[in-house]
């Protein structure tokens, strides 16, 4: 498949290029060309990369060469056994569930998948779940809570699907059992928002004890296409309400919705899928450390008073102007 190349990537791409095709020559009369062009491409690694925009960060967290959940599975855990099916309806391969040895550590993992060409992103319905996808990621969680096993759940999805079928079988429902049962769930919980974490659908496996998200991904309500879509009656908006909803990592632990932001290579993980892996990977062992030394009681009292702190608010009390007397004619 082409690589996928975004035009801010683009500068900074080509000099690449560039800088590939002179030392492919060998010839010794372009080294200073070299040293030259990597002070540049240096430069403009921090001039692009340093100050993103929440629509730059937006189209980073989509790329198509981004690694997704099944990526992260077969780089940072082994003996990964996937189960299949919700034992209501079917299976949903938008939602990926199994058991997996993470350093030593056995977990269950829960995650959503994208496809990355055409045929796949079909057969994973774009990483938009189905109301059995969450049973079946349910179903999971529910075995690990009885073996006792720690849950790591992969979040990276644009929304639940919003299908007739899906809402014909309780989509809502299925999303809303489960953010009440992950909210008692008697084991711990780590949370990692990997590439988009779109509305309902990302929250549907989104309550946790520690929540990580990676640097260049995000995390909203609603895509900032649709918000758009919806305030400015125009989804080409997009880039002015990604700025608006406050969706990327670091407006997030500002607010307190995530715990961690979890660094990726320079220019986002897709450029070193192995380092991303890598750098994950440690975040999440130390995460699972802390969350896994919790005695029970204390785990679901501080995840309970966790989402309870979310959205709060505090109220200014603003001194009333003293109102000058009336003038009587």
């Amino acid at each position: 498949m082409p690589r996928e190349i975004l035009d801010f990537e683009r500068p900074i791409i080509e000099l690449e290029e560039a800088i590939a095709e002179l030392k492919q020559a060998g010839d010794p009369q372009y080294r200073d060309r070299i040293q030259a062009y990597h002070k540049k491409l240096k430069r403009l690694y921090t001039e692009t990369f340093s100050n993103l925009s929440a629509w730059q960060r937006t189209r980073l967290a989509r790329h198509k060469d981004r690694p997704y959940t099944l990526d992260y599975i077969s780089q940072i855990t082994s003996k990964f056994v996937e189960l299949h099916g919700d034992r209501y309806f079917r299976d949903d391969p938008a939602v990926v569930a199994g058991l997996a040895v993470f350093r030593g550590r056995k977990v269950v993992i829960v995650g959503q998948q994208k496809g990355r060409d055409v045929n796949e992103r079909i057969f994973r319905n774009f990483g938009m779940s189905n109301p059995e996808g969450y049973r079946k990621a349910l179903r999971a969680m529910k075995l690990a809570e009885k073996f006792k096993k720690p849950v790591v759940c992969f979040v990276d999805t644009p929304a639940a699907y919003p299908g007739i079928g899906a809402e014909e079988r309780g989509q809502a429902e299925a999303i809303a059992r489960n953010l009440y049962e992950m909210s008692i769930l008697k084991t711990p919980i780590l949370v990692v928002v990997t590439g988009e974490g779109g509305s309902g659908g990302a929250l549907g496996i989104g309550v946790g004890d520690r929540i990580l998200m990676q640097e260049n991904a995000i995390y909203s309500v609603i895509p900032p296409e649709g918000c758009a879509a919806i305030l400015f009656r125009d989804g080409k908006r997009g880039p002015e309400a990604a700025e608006a909803l406050k969706i990327t990592s670091v407006e997030l632990k500002r607010l307190g919705i995530i715990d961690e932001i979890v660094k990726e290579p320079v220019g986002g993980a897709h450029r070193d899928p192995a380092l991303a892996a890598s750098i994950l990977a440690d975040s999440i062992q130390s995460s699972l450390d802390e969350i896994c030394g919790l005695g029970l009681d204390e785990l679901l009292d501080r995840r309970f008073k966790k989402f309870r702190a979310m959205g709060c608010f505090v109220e200014r009390k603003h001194k009333k102007k003293k109102s000058s007397p009336k003038t009587v004619r």
